[in-house]
């Protein structure tokens, strides 16, 4: 679609940045704070990137008033948090922690005191280690009573202050690492328990989207969805057939579930013809009708390109944590698809296409399909940045990638999507996971490293003052 004339972003359109529990907060066993999975998992040797934990962090726990102050000076309309399991449950159930619950309600008070919207995620991988322990975390249906409760104590605690929430992160990505891969943990490798975690999931998903209609009856609920777009290697049917599995099952699986309330009947069908389906049971179906969603947030990185794969062919393999650019194998599916370099879009270090149009396509795949609201979670660039001498960071790389984006945005909304809100990552430089803290998002720099926490100041990029004039301009100044 080429449009005469681009259709504005709307007045209450949420500009924001996010951030996660585990990546920002530290403070890892601090005021009655349980153990996560992450907290006892980055001790391995070998795991993360030069062994990088989340422990001190970016001790975001101890700095929150001014990290908010920064964000009152960005303009920030919205602010994309998580709540950390443990801080609230250290062993993930009985009685709340009422200094996990009091940060919490002091940060949201700060947000709301500067005009910024809290837009609260309940669950961003840091599982009570108590858990994962007792029963086995998401590979027990016991799991969807003890995330119930939790969510609930959040929903009855920060219902009237809190409007926008996000139930799951990237359920897709952090499972298909914890049971596929064996990069996150419980570190499995194994499809059957893979699609069994993931409908438990979904049960817990959609039973929790059902108690917060009852708790919150004017906010709005959502899943996030890391959302690569994929793309055939070619106009070859055989390969296009391959797009069209890759599509099925690394989208649709878990967006139709989400959406519908239903998986995908080709999808279930190769799955019971593999023996890897999960088990179903009188209902489920039901549970996951009952729980679908307000809107749908995406977090967009990149897309990915497609071509066949034999029966014998490549399997899944890990991704570049390290930022040394071309070293990400291809990856796929026996039977399905695989993998390919798309040489018409330039990568980041760490691989990942940059793909402004891409996030245009995926918009109105999305809204046209779903036909729900779509909010952006995440979208951001993950590059090696340097403060120079006289304090500054120049991140025109970032600015660029930011800026093309939000034209994307801008296209999206004139092609009829609805878009709710573009949630910047990061806000602060994070842990990022694997890859430590050498892969830098931020607006604002944070002075550490994998080894030393240094004073953790705090430094304004040049991407940071860009921002600002966006938001001010309402979209109009890129």
């Amino acid at each position: 679609m080429q449009h005469r004339e681009r259709k504005p972003f709307p007045a209450d359109f949420l500009w924001g940045a996010a951030s996660a529990a585990y990546q920002v907060e530290g403070a890892w066993d601090a005021d009655g704070k349980g153990p996560s999975v992450w907290d006892i998992f980055t001790r391995e040797p070998g795991r993360t990137f030069q062994g990088s934990n989340g422990e001190v962090a970016v001790d975001h726990y101890h700095r929150f008033e001014e990290d908010v102050a920064l964000m009152a000076e960005m303009g920030l309309k919205a602010y994309r948090f998580s709540v950390s399991w443990p801080r609230i449950f250290p062993t993930g159930r009985g009685a709340p922690n009422e200094a996990g619950l009091a940060f919490y309600e002091r940060l949201i008070d700060a947000l709301r005191a500067h005009g910024i919207e809290p837009v609260l995620t309940l669950y961003h991988w840091d599982l009570p280690q108590a858990l994962q322990d007792e029963y086995g975390g998401w590979e027990s249906r016991r799991i969807i009573a003890d995330f119930e409760h939790y969510c609930v104590t959040l929903f009855q605690r920060f219902g009237g202050k809190v409007k926008w929430w996000v139930s799951l992160n990237e359920q897709n990505y952090n499972l298909t690492n914890a049971y596929q891969l064996g990069t996150h943990p419980p570190a499995v490798q194994d499809r059957k328990r893979f699609f069994a975690a993931n409908h438990v999931a979904f049960l817990a998903n959609a039973t929790v989207i059902a108690a917060f209609r009852r708790h919150v009856p004017d906010g709005h609920i959502g899943p996030s969805f890391a959302y690569s777009p994929a793309y055939p290697a070619s106009c070859d049917p055989a390969e296009l057939l391959a797009f069209e599995n890759a599509e099925e099952f690394t989208n649709h699986w878990w967006l139709g579930t989400y959406c519908f309330g239903r998986y995908p009947r080709g999808t279930l069908a190769w799955l019971r013809e593999t023996g890897e389906a999960p088990e179903i049971m009188p209902g489920d179906e039901a549970i996951l009708r009952a729980g679908t969603p307000d809107f749908v947030g995406i977090n967009y990185y990149q897309t990915l390109t497609y071509t066949t794969n034999a029966l014998d062919g490549v399997t899944m393999q890990r991704i570049n944590t390290t930022g040394e650019k071309g070293t990400t194998p291809s990856s796929g599916v026996p039977g399905l698809y695989r993998t390919l370099p798309n040489p018409r879009v330039e990568t980041t270090n760490w691989d990942w296409a940059i793909d402004p149009v891409g996030l245009r396509i995926g918009l109105r795949r999305l809204s046209s399909r779903y036909a729900l609201p779509i909010l952006i979670t995440e979208n951001g660039l993950g590059e090696f940045d340097t403060l120079t001498e006289d304090e500054r960071v120049h991140d025109d790389y970032r600015i660029d990638y930011l800026r093309r984006h939000i034209e994307a945005c801008r296209d999206g909304i004139s092609d009829g999507v609805q878009l709710l809100g573009y949630c910047a990552w990061s806000f602060t430089d994070i842990l990022s996971w694997l890859n430590g803290y050498q892969k830098r998002y931020g607006f604002v720099y944070v002075d550490r490293d994998e080894h030393d926490p240094r004073d953790l100041r705090r430094v304004r990029k040049d991407s940071f003052y860009w921002y600002r004039r966006v938001i001010a301009s309402g979209g109009v100044d890129l």
